[in-house]
């Protein structure tokens, strides 16, 4: 599958309204495809021009629904699977392993049924696992059970091992693991919420250490191994590993506004988590911060990302600085319109 013949391509996006999706959604249509999506809501993304949903086919449904997903993948040459479910909560547990897991099989399922030439699997880093002790991962990471790991993170591990189901029965797949995605999106939710935590004020950081990647950059990648003949591999998709404090800091500078200052240890942690699930119980508002996620914030993991710029000589990092500096000033004109609306 090439660029040159795109517009004959037809590619169904899972998740298309959500963050990354959207953008997924906006790299394919700009270069010729065909796209389908499917959509619970008829909401859709308000962070992207209009004009690029006006030129997509959408499918009501999601993806437990199996005639939604029969429906969708008539005629479709090629399935990008983003939909999925991202929580720390554990109200959210049940959903999420439904969709992640019974979701992704669904996927798989139909569209060995249907002979769709390709897969695109959105996975994560959270599915190659997290050990207490941190240190360097690379695609030849084995899975390991840790306390360290997410529900989240099991979830995607589970949903990845679907995949490579489909691959041993005849489907072209291939999955990329993005770091934590930023850019500019709702920032009330997904890793969009750091951008307003810090905008208000958060004070503290912590010791941690993690990778991140521009929304835009993890599109491009999906579009890049879509067109490529490359089948029954991974890729790790991280623009640089960063602290962070460092991430604060750096969003902070695209807000003028002052970076955390206080340094939240591992007893303070675990004592914010405890009472943000009780605050939560009074307010019926999810928490801030919850126990697997200031797990998170405290672990120390670096992810390479060679193997993606080997392996796709067209493709390149955007540097974390300028993506934050984009979408800061982004989410700024956002707020300077909505409060010359009021």
């Amino acid at each position: 599958m090439t660029a040159t013949d795109s517009s004959n391509r037809h590619i169904l996006v899972t998740g298309g309204t959500g963050f990354l999706g959207s953008y997924i959604i906006k790299e394919l249509v700009e270069k010729g495809y065909t796209v389908r999506a499917i959509r619970r809501s008829k909401k859709l993304p308000a962070w992207l021009p209009a004009a690029v949903f006006d030129k997509v086919e959408w499918v009501e449904g999601d993806v437990l629904d199996v005639v939604a997903l029969q429906d969708a993948m008539e005629g479709t040459d090629a399935v990008i699977h983003s939909a999925a479910v991202v929580s720390f909560l554990k109200k959210d547990r049940k959903d999420m392993y439904q969709v992640n897991v019974e979701g992704t099989a669904n996927v798989v399922n139909m569209a060995l049924e249907k002979n769709v030439r390709r897969l695109v699997h959105i996975s994560s880093v959270a599915a190659l696992g997290r050990t207490s002790h941190g240190g360097h991962v690379n695609e030849e990471k084995k899975w390991e059970e840790s306390k360290t790991n997410t529900h989240y993170a099991i979830s995607k591990f589970k949903a990845e091992l679907q995949v490579w189901r489909g691959t041993a029965e005849g489907l072209d797949a291939v999955i990329l693991n993005p770091a934590t995605i930023l850019g500019y999106g709702d920032w009330h939710s997904s890793s969009c919420a750091i951008f307003r935590q810090v905008y208000n004020g958060f004070k503290w950081y912590t010791p941690g250490i993690n990778g991140f990647v521009d929304v835009e950059d993890v599109a491009k990648a999906a579009l890049l191994v879509l067109e490529s003949d490359i089948t029954a591999q991974r890729f790790i998709v991280n623009g640089d590993t960063w602290p962070f404090k460092k991430l604060q800091d750096t969003i902070a500078a695209g807000f003028s506004r002052k970076g955390p200052s206080k340094l939240a240890t591992p007893f303070m942690l675990g004592l914010a988590w405890r009472l943000e699930k009780i605050k939560s119980l009074f307010t019926g508002k999810k928490p801030l911060l919850t126990k697997e996620s200031a797990r998170v914030a405290q672990s120390k993991t670096w992810f390479d990302n060679q193997k993606m710029l080997q392996s796709l000589p067209g493709f390149q990092y955007t540097p974390l600085e300028e993506t934050i500096s984009k979408a800061c000033h982004q989410y700024l004109q956002q707020l300077q319109t909505t409060n010359n609306n009021r």
